[in-house]
């Protein structure tokens, strides 16, 4: 008789396990692609072979309508994909040109024609990940900050660097006010429960969600963590989480679109992503802490602390040095890719 795998066989199998080349091109980039860093890890994600390469589309099925409720995080969710699966194209020899297409919900196309080199920022791909744990509080080296700006530097994405510990503290400000508001709104609460995973068992058969493991919080049926957070997850709490761990992070990381629209926030996407991946090079931790720019009521007072006028900040990450944490897991590939007019 056989069952699931262990959590910890899941986990190799998300991200050690790459397609043969037998499988075929797709597999192999899709494969890449779906270990991209994502809002909720919902994976919102479709892909699909085009004429010309492969396309990204929105999986509104997966959407977050309370914590995102116009798709902002889910449309840099797809830069983040595309990104990876713009570098594992170069890895294997292939030019990928993004661009973003207007048409119905709007997609990502990827053509794959010409040649294309390795980028170094491919081989952290199988190593990246958020986390969601407290950091040492060591500063990062000026050259690595540099190193950092450089991989983020794209076209429509400004990124932010804060690493002063009074403006530290005013943003942290503004993460409470937010944080607060999310936690007090029985809506947002019930989303989030929708896809926290408090057993390895129920974070194995789903392949998506918050396994509680990956950000420090003990494990226990999934009955009994369903009970036991509506005692827990209280404001006060998660606000002295928060507090701590970016007072324990070494800065902070805020990007900044051009423009407020689907394209732009794919870009964000995309900059974050090559962020996240340099980070890991350099042996830097990451995580999100985006309840400023989730919030309408205190994104505009973010943007004014940010210096950026009425343009708006699209995520917010903290970053510095710690032990790396559990991995999450993904989907398999098969159930990401769709067929020609599905």
């Amino acid at each position: 008789m056989t069952g699931r795998p262990s959590y910890d066989d899941a986990v190799r199998s998300t991200w050690d396990d790459v397609p043969a080349s037998g499988d075929g091109e797709m597999a192999y980039l899709v494969h890449h692609a779906r270990l991209a860093a994502n809002s909720h890890n919902t994976q919102p994600w479709l892909f699909g072979g085009t004429a010309q390469g492969m396309s990204i589309r929105p999986d509104f099925r997966r959407a977050t309508p309370v914590v995102d409720p116009d798709s902002h995080h889910l449309f840099a969710s797809l830069g983040c994909a595309a990104e990876n699966l713009s570098l594992a194209a170069g890895a294997a020899g292939k030019a990928a040109a993004i661009a973003f297409e207007n048409g119905g919900d709007g997609h990502i196309a990827i053509d794959l024609a010409g040649s294309g080199t390795r980028d170094p920022l491919f081989d952290a791909i199988a190593e990246r990940q958020c986390t969601r744990s407290d950091y040492d509080g060591k500063p990062v080296s000026t050259e690595n900050l540099k190193l950092l700006a450089e991989a983020a530097k794209l076209d429509g994405s400004e990124l932010l660097i804060i690493t002063d510990r009074a403006k530290m503290e005013q943003v942290l400000e503004q993460v409470i006010a937010a944080n607060t508001m999310q936690v007090e709104d029985p809506a947002f609460t019930a989303e989030l429960k929708s896809w926290l995973r408090f057993s390895a068992a129920r974070a194995v058969a789903s392949g998506d969600g918050l396994y509680a493991a990956c950000s420090s919080n003990p494990t226990m049926p999934q009955w009994l963590g369903n009970t036991v957070f509506g005692f827990v997850f209280k404001p006060e709490a998660e606000n002295d989480r928060y507090a701590r761990q970016i007072r324990s992070s070494s800065g902070l990381a805020v990007f900044a679109s051009e423009k407020n629209d689907k394209q732009h926030w794919v870009q964000a996407g995309r900059s974050y992503q090559r962020f996240a991946l340099q980070a890991t090079t350099l042996g830097i931790r990451i995580a999100f802490v985006n309840q400023p720019v989730e919030v309408d009521s205190v994104r505009p007072e973010f943007a004014k602390l940010l210096g950026i006028g009425t343009r708006r900040p699209d995520l917010v990450v903290r970053f510095g040095h710690a032990p790396a944490m559990p991995k999450s897991l993904r989907r398999p590939v098969k159930d990401v890719i769709v067929q020609a007019g599905s």
